[in-house]
């Protein structure tokens, strides 16, 4: 049985639960993953920076991490994203959109990480950014897709 589990330990931005999860559940079918336990957990700052530093060591905080919990080769995709609110609402507020497109952004790239994309070359970033765009479109969200 699939399933998405949302908590938000946070009470910086009020998260819609539902919407984020119709926005996994898109990105997950669309990448044709009919099997998953995935987790998203939406954070502040200071919990975001923690978990940077200690898993990356990247000494701020940031937008999405990705933790993979089965092996690329298992049936069932399973893995946690944490999803940094108050970047995103940062980033919105600097953009110019609204904070729940941005955070939907943060799922909908940290699912495509954990579905074994890729950002570290120019052709996999620019693949990456390709199905980001495919899947607001897909949900009826503006393409706030960065270059």
């Amino acid at each position: 049985m699939s399933k998405i589990s949302i908590a938000t330990p946070q009470e910086i931005v009020a998260v819609d639960r539902a919407r984020m999860r119709e926005v996994a559940r898109t990105v997950l079918e669309g990448e044709q993953i009919a099997d998953y336990e995935i987790s998203l957990a939406f954070v502040d700052n200071a919990t975001s920076h923690r978990l940077n530093k200690r898993y990356l060591d990247h000494d701020e905080p940031t937008d999405v991490l990705s933790f993979p919990l089965s092996d690329p080769s298992a049936k069932k995709l399973a893995g946690e994203l944490v999803i940094g609110v108050e970047i995103g609402r940062d980033q919105a507020n600097e953009r110019g959109h609204d904070v729940h497109t941005e955070l939907a952004l943060y799922v909908i790239h940290g699912l495509l990480h954990l579905c074994g994309y890729d950002d570290k070359s120019l052709s996999e970033a620019e693949l990456m950014r390709q199905r980001e765009r495919h899947f607001l479109a897909k949900l009826g969200l503006p393409d706030i897709v960065g270059n």
